[in-house]
């Protein structure tokens, strides 16, 4: 059996997965969380691309990559909600986690980012349990990925029609076999509450992650680490360095 190469995108219902082989597009899955993607393909993923947070700051906010590809995406930029830290993620409500973060980073917690709060505690300690899983997964941020594939910033938000158009056309003009993936996708989360940019989102990670055109890279370039020694970046795919650091 060939490797998968897998992008996945946590929702508020689901997380959405999107394999691919070196060859191309295999299939996709919906599930529950980490726990069961995890299930899924701990025998089969070469590499698994997660839009939910990996390396977890403790004492500075915005963390490092968050940092740069606010810069990168520049008027977009608010598409890029930094992370609580990791004292502040583990708190289940709102006005805890924000004291917790205001208190180690002098900044205040965007409601925004309290909000996928749940999934980045579940990662972080699932990463914790299972050492086999840390060289696997990596994390990724859809809209980074379209900066690298279309070379600039998608100009209208992903929730309009617009942003969709523009969304799809940098994943066929990226790969040519992008929108009868899409199709295949969609039609896999009848039943689910999937978003129709979570779709487009998880297969912009499963082209970045798979083996193809350009090359995976970090971002940003010489990632530091945190206190659990995991990468603090985002992966993208690109000919050349979205920057020179």
């Amino acid at each position: 059996m060939s490797d998968y190469y897998v992008g996945s995108v946590a929702r508020t219902d689901a997380w959405l997965a999107v394999a691919y082989t070196e060859e191309g597009y295999d299939h996709a899955a919906v599930v529950d969380g980490v726990g069961e993607l995890w299930t899924r393909y701990e025998e089969t993923a070469a590499r698994i691309a997660v839009d939910v947070p990996i390396g977890l700051g403790s004492t500075t906010a915005p963390r490092p990559n968050e940092r740069a590809a606010r810069e990168l995406l520049n008027e977009q930029r608010d598409v890029i909600v930094p992370a609580p830290v990791r004292e502040a993620v583990k708190k289940q409500r709102y006005r805890t986690s924000a004291r917790v973060h205001e208190r180690k980073t002098g900044h205040e917690l965007p409601k925004a980012a309290f909000e996928s709060a749940d999934r980045m505690a579940a990662m972080d300690e699932f990463l914790a349990a299972i050492e086999e899983a840390r060289p696997i997964f990596v994390e990724a941020h859809p809209e980074l990925s379209y900066l690298a594939f279309s070379g600039e910033p998608m100009s209208n938000p992903p929730e309009f029609a617009g942003g969709y158009a523009e969304r799809m056309r940098t994943l066929a003009e990226f790969d040519r076999d992008a929108p009868p993936t899409v199709q295949s996708v969609a039609e896999t989360t009848t039943g689910h509450r999937i978003p129709i940019p979570a779709v487009l989102d998880a297969v912009a990670l499963g082209l970045t992650i798979r083996p193809g055109p350009g090359t995976l890279r970090s971002l940003p370039a010489d990632p530091p680490r945190d206190e659990r020694g995991r990468q603090i970046q985002y992966v993208y795919r690109s000919e050349t360095p979205l920057t020179d650091g």
